[in-house]
């Protein structure tokens, strides 16, 4: 027994410590990847690095109190700062406590997109679809309204419904969840791309330069469905080719979720 208290006390628990605190510091920067506030969380560093050097190195007493002051009320400025990030996490993890690590079913996600661009095309109605891969779009997903909801074919048709006011924008889906529509993306400048494409077309291409998400896209003019990633614009593609390149990426991106969570 005073063994294995030995082991635990001096092994294991530092190592569970360690263990949390990385894994709280790591799901921090997962929140707060591809938002402003990455720029904050740098220029808290910075800020952090300029008080280790006045305070060790050069010694200055009243840049030391200043700086000394600052930190200590540095609890409330970050939570004022992070105030829509904390609340989005608190939210999240009340009503889906283990939505990272059982994420939807990828078959019944690609389904439901696939089903709502079929009828799209069939009825010539414009759609803007967005899926984030690693790069996050919470920056893009801010333009728009708020979501947050399952994505379902009905969802799908209703948003992009030409009374809709959201229908002109995109939708973004994160993590097989359509989290924002109605959202503004940025135009490619692209001089290649062909003359007769609209502002759907532009804005999935110059999104794609900028990140690493795919956007489905059907033209509202002839119901032809392209596909943008990579700074590149595949048109006129086939329902079933586009179902079997949406199933392959959501499984894949399942796998990577379920990986990270079990780290």
């Amino acid at each position: 027994m005073v063994l294995i208290h030995q082991i635990w006390s001096v092994f294991l628990v530092p190592a569970i410590d360690i263990l949390l605190i990385a894994f709280v510091f790591y799901r921090l920067l997962l929140m707060i990847k591809g938002t402003h506030a990455m720029q904050v969380v740098i220029g808290l560093a910075v800020l952090m690095l300029v008080t280790l050097i006045m305070r060790d190195w050069m010694r200055l007493p009243t840049t030391r109190w200043l700086l000394d002051n600052f930190w200590g009320s540095a609890v409330v400025i970050l939570a004022v700062v992070f105030q829509p990030e904390l609340r989005g996490a608190i939210a999240q993890l009340g009503t889906r406590p283990l939505g990272r690590i059982f994420m939807p079913n990828p078959a019944t996600v690609a389904n439901e997109i696939i089903e709502a661009v079929r009828e799209a095309a069939e009825r010539q109605m414009g759609m803007l679809i967005v899926l984030e891969q690693d790069v996050g779009l919470r920056n893009y997903a801010d333009t728009g309204t708020s979501i947050n909801g399952e994505v379902s074919k009905e969802l799908l048709l209703a948003i992009f419904h030409y009374r809709s006011p959201l229908h002109d924008g995109a939708v973004i889906i994160q993590h097989g969840r359509l989290v924002a529509a109605g959202c503004l993306l940025p135009l490619s400048n692209d001089p290649s791309l062909a003359k007769i494409l609209g502002t759907r077309h532009r804005a999935a291409v110059g999104l794609s330069e900028f990140t690493d998400a795919w956007i489905i896209v059907v033209s509202e003019e002839t119901g032809a469905i392209s596909l943008a990633r990579n700074g590149q614009l595949e048109r006129d593609l086939k329902l079933i080719d586009l179902q079997q390149m949406l199933t392959s990426l959501f499984q894949i991106r399942t796998q990577k979720m379920k990986d990270l969570s079990l780290k």
